[in-house]
């Protein structure tokens, strides 16, 4: 999937990366000329994509001309430029281009999308596709959201001109594409993220696609996701989601998706419910991890010691290379613990030193922890407060830190994603806004 990337804000850029993002119903029925507007070809009729990562990509325009009369296919390449009163292509060789013929992977917009209705993953409808927003750039033009505001509907039915209305766009990533196949005998379009796909999108992306749906759109999406990939996904959520879906969770999946989550993220995510809805979810606790989490939040400076997890790598000085990466290989340890390897002492666990991922991975097999690690370390100590090392986390840009006591002995670390949360912490003794 390494196709160039293509830039998504804005309407134009300066220098010399010109873009543009154009609504498909601004082109409809554009006239289509052959090198001047005394040359047309036609009107537009339909443009035609083909299927592509990230986002589906022009191979042409489609003309029709009615009255008995074969179409025609212009190929993208033979474009030259799209102005506001006409696009220009280059003459066709022989005096017509050659007609429409299907090919595998291809879509037509107004033919396959336009007035389609979006289906979330258990089939409901949520809305209607009323234009489609396209880029233009670097001579190439991309599909890359539907409009289902009324926004659209208005320009879909030749009356834009002024925006009545927010903007409501979909991105095509969440969007199932169909094949021209597949989409001639139904008049709807399903939300890509199915049950089989969403394990492998990253939490960032979920959590942005459950912003862009509401009420039982949003529910059955969070729905099909697995308790683990759930909680890491409701973490990423902005306040608003992550409220509006805590109120329609049923109690045990709410309380899978908790046993998910460490004591620092149940409290942050309290710290963006109502009253009613932290006490609802708090009773899904186990006792001590319900102290834990109040504790937190009746203090807004929460110490180390209480942000600790013993998920992480410590092996003795004379360990060496080989052993410890074979030990990790075997671990089936979580990706996000191993970033790095604390050196210690094997009995007292003091914490000697520090050793990389990334230079471990380089090192041959026989060097020594000792002759790799940096020393000494930078740690918190189990006093130091949140906004301490909210501090440390900003300075170093670690993703983690060993917290040690009096003495160095290593108690645990803390996670930059569990102190670096929201500034306060309280708990917002108000209802859901």
């Amino acid at each position: 999937m390494a196709a160039t990337p293509l830039v998504r804000n804005g309407d134009t850029a300066p220098g010399n990366g010109h873009y543009r993002l154009r609504y498909f119903t601004d082109l409809m029925k554009r006239p289509v000329c052959a090198g001047t507007l005394q040359h047309r070809l036609g009107r537009l009729t339909d443009i035609v994509f083909q299927l592509a990562e990230p986002y589906p990509e022009a191979v042409g325009l489609y003309l029709e001309h009615g009255w008995g009369k074969p179409t025609e296919l212009i190929p993208w390449d033979r474009v030259v430029k799209i102005d506001e009163d006409a696009i220009f292509v280059m003459p066709p060789d022989g005096g017509k281009y050659p007609p429409f013929v299907d090919q595998a992977g291809w879509i037509l917009v107004d033919t396959h999308l336009m007035g389609r209705t979006i289906l979330d993953t258990d089939g409901r409808r949520t809305e209607v596709v009323n234009d489609v927003r396209l880029l233009e750039a670097r001579g190439r033009l991309a599909l890359v959201d539907v409009d289902v505001s009324f926004n659209g509907f208005l320009r879909r039915w030749g009356l834009g001109g002024r925006n009545w209305a927010q903007e409501r766009l979909i991105s095509w990533k969440y969007v199932q594409p169909l094949s021209l196949e597949d989409a001639v005998p139904t008049d709807r379009v399903r939300l890509s993220v199915t049950r089989q796909q969403l394990a492998e999108l990253p939490e960032e992306d979920l959590a942005d696609a459950l912003e862009e749906l509401s009420g039982k759109e949003q529910e059955a999406l969070f729905l099909a996701l697995e308790p683990e990939k759930a909680a890491e996904t409701l973490v990423e959520a902005e306040p608003r989601a992550q409220r509006q879906i805590v109120s329609n969770l049923p109690k045990e999946q709410a309380r899978a998706v908790l046993e998910e989550m460490s004591v620092p993220e149940i409290a942050n995510l309290f710290s963006s419910l109502s009253h009613q809805q932290m006490v609802q979810l708090s009773e899904l606790l186990p006792v001590d991890r319900a102290d834990a989490v109040e504790k937190i939040l009746a203090e807004q400076e929460a110490p180390a010691r209480e942000l600790i997890s013993s998920d992480y790598l410590a092996w003795p000085r004379e360990a060496v290379t080989g052993e410890v990466l074979a030990a990790i290989r075997r671990s089936a340890l979580d990706p996000k613990s191993i970033s790095y390897v604390y050196v210690v002492d094997p009995g007292d666990r003091v914490l000697h030193g520090v050793v990389d991922l990334r230079e471990l991975v380089l090192a041959q097999d026989e060097v020594r922890l000792a002759d790799l690690m940096t020393s000494p370390v930078v740690t918190a100590d189990e006093h130091d407060v949140r906004d301490k090392l909210a501090e440390m986390f900003d300075k170093y840009h670690y993703r983690m830190l060993p917290v040690v006591d009096a003495e160095d002995h290593i108690l645990g670390i803390v996670r930059a994603k569990d102190v670096m949360m929201s500034p306060d912490i309280r708990v917002r003794e108000h209802s859901d806004v």
